[in-house]
């Protein structure tokens, strides 16, 4: 647990380096991309922990075991999401969720109902979008060879992406991570609407009150990958 948290610190480390010694990045000073960043991160861990261990999926492939998965009257998926639960990492939900409350008090912040709805939904369905991106991940592997590295390209890149100022990027990245992965939904967009700042032309806060509309193309996007790729599965040859 340790291990993990320090792994969370170090990430904000580099955010604090970057905003040490450019000031406003994006339209958003250190104060605001903290919110950005404990939303990213506690949203990001809590998936980690419900449905992070899938990726170990590569290996139960290469060794056959996940056959055994199939023979039982349960869905395969939900085998894999319940077969291990590594508490450790919900140190990383301690650092996402302490800078959250430290970002909603040093930021000047007009509370209404609507920001409230608003913290909550970031949390809420910025974890289905980031569990959806491990299911999503898991069900390629049924068609790559020792292919979990590039998948993790868009796994753990989607997860720092999703902690940065998504007005810096270039057009492709922005449509790549602000709709086709909706990482901007996350917890940038939310923070936006939340902080009362206008966005980029592209990705605009009023986008934030669809991210239930982003969540659920996640959901219907994993779950296609994942029913193709089950149904693509042979057997591990054995």
């Amino acid at each position: 647990m340790v291990g993990a948290m320090l792994a969370g610190l170090v990430q904000l480390g580099e955010i604090w380096v970057v905003f040490h010694n450019a000031k406003v990045l994006g339209g958003l000073d250190f104060n605001a991309i903290l919110l950005v960043f404990g939303l990213a991160n506690a949203a990001w861990a809590i998936a980690e922990v419900a449905v992070g261990h899938v990726d170990s999926l590569p290996a139960l492939i290469r060794a056959g075991t996940v056959d055994v998965y199939y023979l039982r009257p349960q869905p395969l998926l939900a085998q894999l999401i319940t077969g291990d639960i590594q508490l450790r990492r919900l140190a990383r939900v301690a650092v996402g969720l302490i800078c959250v409350v430290a970002a909603l008090i040093v930021n000047p912040i007009q509370w209404t109902v609507a920001t409230v709805v608003m913290l909550a939904f970031s949390l809420l369905f910025g974890t289905v979008i980031f569990a959806c991106l491990f299911v999503t991940a898991a069900g390629l592997q049924f068609f790559l060879i020792n292919g979990s590295e590039a998948t993790n390209a868009f796994v753990y890149g989607g997860s720092y992406a999703s902690q940065q100022p998504a007005a810096i990027w270039p057009g492709p990245m922005k449509i790549i991570f602000g709709f086709l992965f909706p990482m901007a939904f996350c917890a940038y967009l939310p923070a936006l609407q939340i902080l009362g700042l206008p966005g980029s032309p592209l990705l605009p806060a009023w986008l934030a009150w669809l991210l239930p509309v982003a969540a659920a193309w996640a959901v219907l996007a994993a779950g296609a990958v994942w029913r193709i790729g089950v149904r693509h599965y042979q057997g591990g040859g054995g």
